[in-house]
């Protein structure tokens, strides 16, 4: 498949990994350059972005951008891996008429902000070379450092009773790096019961939303019929709306392309931040803006090719 440059918002199922995922999409764009810009658990399902060809330049750009959830959190029992396919830790049945709306959303109003986290056992994150979820595989169990993260927005969705149980729906706007199955746990800690996630599905990871998201089983179908899929692909110029851009004029096309510096007049930016610039509906690169003597100016952090 030739000129395989974009990328592509895939729905996500459940049973596999974000890797295994973007491994699928390699073998049927025929591509080796993949990536996606943000890790799903093999049981979460939702949008899972791949960046393909030179869209791959984006992935350190869209993977730093917020993420939502729909999240259902069981309170009355936490596991080992703070999910639904652990092993029960604790248990606590829930009284009746302890877990309210506004308890609920209360706890929720102290969570919104910059929060610390600690990274479960069963995650990515590495300590000494050594993945902790190879670590909690082997019963070690090792002090984590906390990180600080973002919680945008909580919003309730629904309560609702299983015999000593509760499950809370609710919807999450949150920062790169924030762990659902923690939040879940801490939330239930200030609810006063051991909890877990039940469910997670993201709904939306930057600017790509459900919307957006094309089933794997479909694009899988559409292969086998023999349907070119790359049609299905968002462009770079596409993928990149979120950032603000500024028209080059033509004299200074081939000096930007050359990764050269180029002045922002009339631009109101701030220093520090990224801007898109353009040659018509072309995009030409990503570039970081800087203060100089003269004013603002862009200075060039990823420039593409005239073929993209």
């Amino acid at each position: 498949m030739s000129n395989v440059n974009g990328v592509l918002v895939v729905d996500k199922p459940a049973g596999m990994t974000s890797h295994d995922c973007v491994a699928r999409i390699r073998r049927l764009f025929k591509t080796k350059k993949a990536g996606h810009t943000g890790t799903l658990d093999p049981e979460v399902t939702g949008v899972l972005p791949i960046c393909l060809g030179h869209g791959t330049r984006l992935v350190e750009y869209l993977q730093e951008l917020p993420k939502s959830y729909d999240v259902v959190m069981r309170i009355g029992y936490a596991t080992t891996t703070e999910d639904a396919t652990g092993d029960v830790v604790e248990r606590k049945d829930v009284e009746p008429g302890a877990i309210t709306e506004e308890r609920v959303r209360e706890a929720f109003a102290s969570f919104v902000g910059e929060i610390e986290q600690v990274p479960p056992m069963y995650s990515a994150v590495k300590v000494n070379g050594k993945r902790l979820y190879e670590l909690a595989r082997e019963g070690v169990v090792i002090e984590r450092q906390s990180r600080r993260v973002t919680i945008y927005e909580l919003a309730l969705v629904s309560i609702s009773f299983e015999e000593q149980m509760v499950d809370v729906r609710f919807t999450c706007t949150c920062s790169k790096g924030t762990y659902m199955r923690t939040l879940c746990v801490d939330l239930g800690q200030a609810l006063g019961y051991p909890a877990h996630m039940k469910l997670l599905r993201r709904t939306k990871s930057g600017p790509f939303t459900e919307q957006d998201a094309i089933p794997l089983e479909q694009l899988e179908e559409r292969a086998a019929h023999g349907n070119d899929l790359a049609p299905l692909l968002l462009s770079i110029e596409e993928a990149v709306s979120f950032l603000p851009s500024y028209q080059v004029k033509e004299e200074r096309v081939k000096a930007v392309q050359n990764g050269l510096p180029t002045a922002l007049p009339g631009v109101d930016l701030q220093e520090g931040s990224l801007v898109c610039l353009f040659s018509g509906e072309r995009l030409l690169g990503i570039h970081r803006v800087y203060r100089g003597d003269k004013g603002l100016f862009a200075k060039a952090e990823k420039v593409f090719p005239s073929e993209v």
